[in-house]
């Protein structure tokens, strides 16, 4: 395993295409340890604007994390009657998918789990992606793509992977 201890990302080690280590956000109003993965070769030869990408969220954290919260609130409070659905079974659907009615109520359905600095593209936008783990969908996990500190899309892993 080839590892570096880059000046702004901090100590990383190259697996699967890209350079993980650790990041601690704050969401829920708690301070987590997630999973930092920034997208590159083993040269680990990182864009300025992934640079700049990842000291724009770090400097601008609370906005950016608020705006995540609540853009996931609307989401689920959009889906989840759909989830209850699928399960059929109401003590489960209310365990898995219960109707809440504030975002700290997220904080029992919802683990971020990994932030993904992206590689940038021709349209030249500092992408973030966040990964988390919901209790709703055990199969994918929920992901909330960023581009240039905004809040751009909520849904299937997918759209940040």
């Amino acid at each position: 395993m080839i590892k570096i201890n880059d000046e702004l990302f901090g100590e990383l080690e190259y697996q699967k295409n890209y350079w993980r280590g650790k990041i601690t956000i704050q969401m829920f109003d708690m301070d987590i340890e997630i999973v930092l993965s920034v997208d590159g070769h083993e040269d680990a030869d990182f864009s300025n604007i992934q640079r700049e990408t990842f000291r724009n969220f770090n400097n601008e954290m609370k906005n950016i994390m608020d705006e995540v919260e609540m853009q996931i609130y609307e989401y689920y409070s959009e889906n989840f009657e759909e989830y209850r659905v699928m399960l059929g079974n109401k003590s489960e659907a209310d365990k898995i998918a219960p109707k809440i009615d504030s975002i700290l109520a997220l904080k029992r359905l919802v683990k971020p789990t990994e932030l993904i600095v992206r590689r940038v593209r021709k349209n030249r936008k500092r992408r973030l992606g966040l990964l988390c783990d919901v209790t709703w969908d055990i199969e994918d996990r929920l992901g909330v793509k960023i581009e240039d500190e905004v809040v751009e899309e909520v849904g299937y892993q997918d759209i940040v992977l």
